[in-house]
């Protein structure tokens, strides 16, 4: 059986540069061959502002956009967070999706793709993974970061990856599929 992982697209903004950088790893990890990635856009699920009744780890869910996250998310063995940095922080939409549930995050471990400024997104990663491991997930130390992403797009606004790129990106799925496979046990 094969490990799970789902790139997930965090802005919901309209033109927005993750998505671009998004397919572009997803394609990456479906390469790299230690999971079967799927392209996830947070957009898709249409969140408002949490507004379950129940706590997430009661998995009594009232309403159908939170089914389908829940759906989702529990599909997957791993996951991959395309974030940007908004005021040198996880983007709302993130960090909603993240409250919506508890139990499907549970034991699995997450890696993140950040973009930005000069900066590449990483003060946005560093406090992502705060947030994360409150779910029980397990952050990565590799990730791939990408400074001034408006710049690598194409005519067709393609993401085109440097080598340093594709080199952090391979560098944090070896290591995920360990964590992957140590993980699961707990689940």
């Amino acid at each position: 059986m094969s490990l799970k992982l789902q790139t997930i697209i965090c802005s919901t903004r309209p033109g927005r540069v993750g998505s671009s950088i998004a397919e572009w790893f997803n394609t990456a990890a479906n390469e790299q061959g230690g999971f079967e990635s799927e392209l996830v856009d947070l957009a898709d699920f249409n969140l408002p502002v949490y507004d379950e009744p129940n706590h997430p780890r009661m998995e009594k869910y009232e309403h159908g956009h939170t089914k389908a996250w829940s759906e989702s998310v529990a599909k997957a063995d791993a996951f991959v967070f395309v974030i940007p940095e908004y005021n040198f922080c996880p983007p709302p939409s993130f960090v909603n999706a993240l409250n919506y549930l508890y139990n499907e995050w549970n034991y699995k471990p997450c890696g993140f793709v950040s973009y930005g400024g000069v900066s590449g997104g990483l003060r946005s990663a560093q406090m992502a993974k705060q947030l994360v491991t409150t779910l029980k997930m397990m952050p990565m130390v590799e990730g791939v970061m990408v400074q001034m992403p408006w710049e690598k797009l194409d005519e067709n606004r393609k993401f085109q990856a440097e080598a340093v790129h594709s080199h952090s990106a391979t560098a944090m799925l070896e290591e995920m599929v360990k964590w992957t496979d140590a993980l699961k046990v707990m689940r």
